[in-house]
């Protein structure tokens, strides 16, 4: 289930045969020249209706911690995205606070249940996916993730994910502790095959912002050597994107 960061990006991945997409946050704030987690809802809930439109296959969208804090509000803002044409969404418990980098555990459930109810009370069958966000913001505790993903499970998460997890032992570990509900698993390094993540149980893989990383990535080194050197030995055995998208009408 790769990340798209854009609609051409998006229709690129469902032309290559993916079942299923999900967005990034930190690639669509890349876009508007912000680090991720620096968008507002407004911007998150256009530019899922966005991706969504642009492609046939499923979309689940990446949330964030819902814009909010107080679970009444998260499930407010969870029923604005369901309409949005998503399939599937994650509530992170990350807080953005150096001090207090994960919501205290019950308020994390709260959030986590808030969301379900507004996704059953949207009648849309949007699929909720609970994070898990200790690996990802200096709280790198198997035991506590564990015991988070389990009560978000209780609390009505269809999936359940803990991103930054890196080696077969974490792997494992989360699913046994929250089978038989699947685990999505994010691969932003070359740490393990599609095929290996299969055999620990793994039933879905995202690569976060890792697409857009990429492609970043090529195009800062050609414009740097541009700005450097004033060469252009990167433009070479390029794509032919008009190509790709030459049969697409407007």
């Amino acid at each position: 289930m790769p990340n798209p960061w854009d609609t051409g990006s998006a229709v690129a991945l469902e032309q290559m045969g993916f079942e299923a997409l999900a967005t990034t946050s930190a690639g669509c704030a890349w876009t508007l020249a912000r680090a991720d987690n620096n968008l507002v809802l407004d911007e998150a809930l256009e530019h899922l209706r966005t991706i969504a439109e642009a492609v046939n296959v499923p979309v689940n969208a990446d949330f964030e911690g819902g814009f909010a804090d107080d679970p009444e509000q998260v499930a407010a803002n969870v029923k604005l995205a369901t309409a949005t044409g998503i399939a599937g969404l994650s509530i992170e418990d990350s807080t953005g606070d150096a001090a207090e980098p994960l919501y205290a555990f019950d308020l994390a459930v709260d959030r986590v249940r808030a969301a379900r109810e507004a996704i059953d009370e949207s009648g849309t069958g949007v699929i909720l996916t609970g994070r898990s966000e200790g690996f990802v913001a200096g709280r790198p505790d198997l035991d506590e993730t564990t015991r988070r993903l389990q009560a978000y499970a209780e609390a009505g998460a269809d999936c359940l994910y803990a991103p930054r997890i890196e080696t077969a032992d974490q792997v494992s570990a989360v699913v046994a502790a929250v089978s038989p509900k699947p685990v999505n698993l994010l691969i932003n390094a070359p740490f393990m095959t599609v095929s290996e993540a299969a055999s620990f149980g793994v039933r879905r893989i995202s690569v976060g912002g890792t697409l857009a990383r990429t492609a970043w990535a090529g195009f800062l080194q050609a414009a740097q050597e541009i700005a450097d050197d004033g060469t252009f030995s990167r433009f070479q055995e390029l794509p032919n994107v008009d190509a790709r998208f030459g049969t697409r009408e407007p």
